[in-house]
């Protein structure tokens, strides 16, 4: 993930952005059906797990404590993760409530998840685990209906042929091969796509490293979509969608808002949306970090990521045994009930054109718009503006109970006075005529 060190340079201008030609793009129909799906799906799990997981200190760990790569590499030597079980990996997204996963191929440190054939720096020729857990979860993911992405770095901290850390000039590193980089790419793509069962989307990273460099993206996007044309391709580079991607990710932040400064100049596009944050602070597992978000806040993001049309995927950083920590999972089981409970108000909605009010959000399906009172402002009622639909019914969604309401011709009031108040969300369900 993107860190203050690269974001210092992009606020600073000290890289500029510069769009490469491509043709114009035209999805499928399987990819528009995809799209259409990836919308419905509404929450998703996020895994970062690698060998930086064996230090204990999340995923940038090689860069930020300035291991040389040489000695980095040696840590593939101790990582055998033994309890990796797939087929609980998938049973703990599902109870989460959780439609799909995104899991780190490959990232930054070059070190590949998977069994290439294109580098020997990978989980099943350089460790002493020598199995694919990628393949596993493949597998289990298409037996339980749950959706694979793959995330793949772009950037690599190690391989020569990048050259990290080399001026770039004519859209090229200096001090590399950027020809043989785009061809391992490519290859290690087609690896993904073709040998693992179910694959929809490849989720990119660490554009924003190089700016200024030709990433081949006709090339790398072309590719994904003529070998599969449903698989959607998003890129984490925090600005316009470019020509060829399927779908909109917002880093820690939910669209149209840029709280963490990644993305000054990113705009919210027609294309699906998605927003990722982690669980605790960190992105890989930090055996340091006990920041753990509540199952309140983690419904709280679900909701408003909903509202503003926007997927909500949700990372967590295994250990490097391959088990999920306990507080991980205590507190997802916690909001996998309440998602049992009230996922009609989530799954398969839309955000509404009425923009977030201080009380809460909204979310739209067909002729519903359920109403979440996510911060009570106490009074006796809420006032929704702007409500063009004629109203003909509201009642809670928890039990059915009739909510009094007065619509006028500059919104619909909700009167809340007698209603016992949800703990985390009060969800009314409104029917429109």
């Amino acid at each position: 993930m993107k860190k203050k060190l690269l974001l210092f340079c992009l606020l600073s201008g000290l890289i500029t952005n510069h769009s490469w030609a491509q043709g114009a793009y035209t999805p499928t129909a399987e990819n528009l059906a995809q799209r259409q799906k990836f919308q419905d799906m509404k929450f998703g799990l996020f895994i970062h797990w690698g060998i930086y997981s064996i230090l204990g200190d999340g995923e940038w760990v090689m860069h930020n404590k300035k291991i040389p790569y040489d000695s980095y590499k040696r840590l593939a030597g101790f990582f055998n993760p033994q309890d990796f079980n797939a087929k609980e990996w998938v049973a703990f997204a599902k109870k989460a409530g959780m439609k799909y996963i995104t899991i780190t191929s490959r990232h930054h440190d070059g070190f590949s998840m998977f069994g290439t054939k294109m580098s020997p720096y990978n989980i099943v020729d350089a460790t002493p685990y020598h199995k694919d857990p990628l393949m596993e979860l493949a597998k289990e993911c298409e037996k339980e209906g749950i959706e694979l992405h793959f995330y793949y770095s772009l950037l690599d901290w190690g391989r020569p042929d990048y050259a990290f850390g080399s001026p770039i000039v004519d859209g090229k590193p200096v001090n590399g091969d950027w020809d043989s980089y785009i061809k391992f790419m490519k290859a290690q793509l087609t690896e993904l796509i073709t040998k693992y069962p179910g694959v929809k989307g490849i989720w990119f990273d660490g554009d924003w490293e190089r700016t200024n460099v030709n990433w081949h993206y006709d090339e790398i996007y072309g590719l994904i979509h003529k070998l599969n044309p449903a698989i959607m391709v998003g890129n984490n580079h925090h600005v316009a969608p470019k020509d060829g991607e399927d779908f909109q990710m917002f880093e820690k932040d939910l669209p149209g808002n840029n709280t963490t400064g990644f993305a000054p100049e990113q705009t919210v596009s027609r294309l699906p949306l998605e927003t990722c944050e982690t669980i605790n602070n960190s992105w890989g597992f930090n055996i340091t970090d006990r920041s753990f978000k509540s199952s309140k806040q983690i419904i709280h993001y679900l909701v408003n990521a909903a509202g503003h049309n926007a997927n909500f995927l949700l990372n967590i950083g295994p250990m490097p045994n391959g088990k999920i920590q306990p507080e991980f999972t205590d507190t997802l089981a916690i909001v996998g009930a309440w998602v049992k409970k009230n996922g009609e108000s989530i799954y398969g909605t839309r955000g509404s054109d009425i923009p977030a009010q201080p009380w809460g959000t909204l979310t739209v399906k067909a002729k519903t718009i359920y109403v979440h009172i996510t911060e009570p402002q106490g009074g006796e009622y809420i006032f929704i503006p702007q409500v063009k639909q004629k109203i003909a019914k509201a009642e809670l969604l928890a039990s059915g109970g009739a909510v009094k309401f007065k619509q006028q011709p500059e919104g619909v009031f909700i009167y809340t006075a007698g209603i016992t108040a949800d703990p985390v969300d009060t969800i009314i369900k409104l029917t429109v005529k």
